[in-house]
């Protein structure tokens, strides 16, 4: 049973590899001829602040390709045929990724679709193929376009020593904006406000709610503590919405102090990437004899929750809902919820476990430990059939609906102050949608979702590839040109990059 389900996991690279081989890049941007305009714009200083996705992070790192493949340079290449003047990003130095702290390697380098040495993909894997160099205690000199800052939150842009090198080790920094900040004191919006933009694009807002969501919900939603001091947002957490809607404010009125025109980006919904729709929710394959088997060591605890509902401690439903049962065929998964009804002090203990639904969303990251043993002396003990997945490898309905919750919320204020400022807002959620669902044509493919093969996101499954920076470049240039009635080019999304195999891995 372990090893189908290995295989089955396995298979999909294998699969990716056979599609990966088969695309073509397309070489032929879509730039000829006419005459661009910056319509009620002016292009001539292009500033954009955000996160990962602004600072070009792919392949769980920053390396260099993913910068220069960045949605706001290849937006401040379209610039450049109505105006726009030289856009500077704080780039590393290689593309190993990984980053430094005095010699000493603090973050990993990025990930590469391994081979087997026959040249079949195996899996994503970490690049050894050359040793990181970029050091955070090296400090970006020079003018600067490009503020974006892996990891960051709303709250984190307007937080004095956010790139504090002294922070860094004790944790209140980020290194990556300790790169290129201008004083151990400075914050990402008051340095960025000082690059006097005449123009701008703001995307902030997706760790806000992707950190609760990748970790399983290990976190807290700060909305249901009303908590809404910044400094107590807490890692992994949902920040408040009243947070959240007072900072993003905060940050708008820097960025157009100067009268500069711009953008906001709302926030994806962060659960239809690859790192939640990869693994499916009843990846278990069981014969008909085990699956009698498990049944049998689970029907002291059915029972138990028989009576616990008869007892009144849970409802029937929730009784019905806890039962654990297994056929032939596909299973899904045994998990721990902390969302029931902890009932393990009571008279009748028992433990918070259910079976996932199809509702239930498995985190990538579970890949790697569905189907091994918690205890490789106890082959009973199978992670997912006789030992339950913990509850941080799981985002379940009532997770997830604290997640659509504030993004909903957050959503609301960016549309909403884009319309008080006079502002461009580009529906990334919309957008994003459309590469999950039906996919994006292009010129030579489909652009989707889909975990290695789809085009559209790197190996971490979170971030975009060159091809999906390249498409969010095109919605935003769709929804500037609406506003300000230029008429910027797009570029051709076949002409980007996606996933490759690579032989220089560990």
């Amino acid at each position: 049973m372990m090893k189908n389900l290995n295989i089955k996991l396995i298979a999909l690279f294998i699969a990716s590899a056979a599609i990966i081989s088969c695309e073509e890049d397309f070489d032929n941007d879509i730039q000829d001829g006419g005459v661009y305009t910056s319509g009620e714009a002016d292009f001539s200083k292009y500033v954009t602040v955000g996160n990962s996705l602004t600072a070009g992070y792919a392949d769980g790192a920053l390396y260099l390709n993913g910068q220069l493949n960045s949605y706001p340079n290849i937006i401040a290449g379209q610039m450049q045929f109505a105006g726009g003047g030289e856009f500077n990003q704080p780039l590393v130095n290689d593309n190993t990724g990984g980053l430094l702290a005095n010699g000493v390697q603090i973050l990993p380098n990025r990930l590469v679709l391994a081979s087997d040495g026959m040249g079949a993909p195996a899996g994503p894997a970490r690049y050894t193929g050359a040793a990181p160099t970029t050091d955070i205690i090296n400090k970006v000199t020079g003018p600067l376009n490009n503020f974006g800052v892996p990891g960051a939150r709303v709250f984190h842009l307007a937080a004095p020593g956010y790139g504090s090198l002294a922070g860094v080790s004790t944790g209140t920094a980020n290194p990556y904006y300790t790169r290129f900040s201008s004083s151990e004191t400075s914050t990402v919006i008051g340095d960025a406000a000082a690059a006097n933009a005449t123009f701008f694009t703001l995307w902030i807002g997706n760790n806000d709610i992707l950190g609760y969501a990748t970790s399983g919900g290990a976190g807290v939603d700060n909305n249901e503590l009303n908590i809404v001091d910044p400094a107590m947002q807490g890692n992994n957490s949902i920040t408040n919405n009243l947070v959240f809607g007072g900072v993003y404010q905060q940050l708008v009125a820097g960025l157009t102090a100067n009268g500069a025109k711009g953008a906001l980006v709302n926030i994806p919904d962060v659960t239809s990437i690859p790192y939640f729709t990869t693994v499916p929710p009843n990846p278990i394959p069981l014969d008909g004899p085990t699956a009698a088997f498990v049944n049998s060591n689970y029907a002291q605890y059915n029972g138990g929750l028989q009576l616990a509902a008869a007892n009144g401690l849970i409802t029937a439903a929730e009784a019905a809902q806890r039962t654990i049962n297994f056929s032939a065929g596909q299973n899904f998964v045994v998990i721990v919820d902390n969302d029931l009804t902890d009932i393990s002090a009571s008279p009748i203990p028992l433990p918070n476990w259910r079976q996932t639904t199809s509702n239930d969303l498995i985190v990538f990251t579970a890949a790697g430990v569905l189907g091994t043993l918690a205890d490789p002396s106890n082959p009973a003990s199978i992670i997912g059939v006789g030992v339950p997945v913990a509850n941080e490898l799981v985002l379940t309905t009532t997770e997830q609906a604290r997640v659509s919750n504030a993004q909903q919320s957050y959503n609301a204020t960016i549309e909403a102050l884009a319309a008080a400022n006079g502002l461009a807002f580009v529906d990334a959620r919309a957008a994003l949608a459309q590469v999950a669902t039906t996919g994006v044509p292009f010129n030579g493919g489909v652009l989707t979702s889909t975990y290695a093969t789809g085009g559209g996101f790197s190996l971490d499954g979170v971030h975009p590839t060159a091809r999906g920076y390249a498409f969010t470049a095109n919605a935003i240039i769709d929804a500037v040109n609406a506003q300000y009635g230029a008429t910027l080019p797009k570029v051709d999304i076949g002409a980007y990059s996606t996933i490759q195999l690579s032989d220089s891995v560990q």
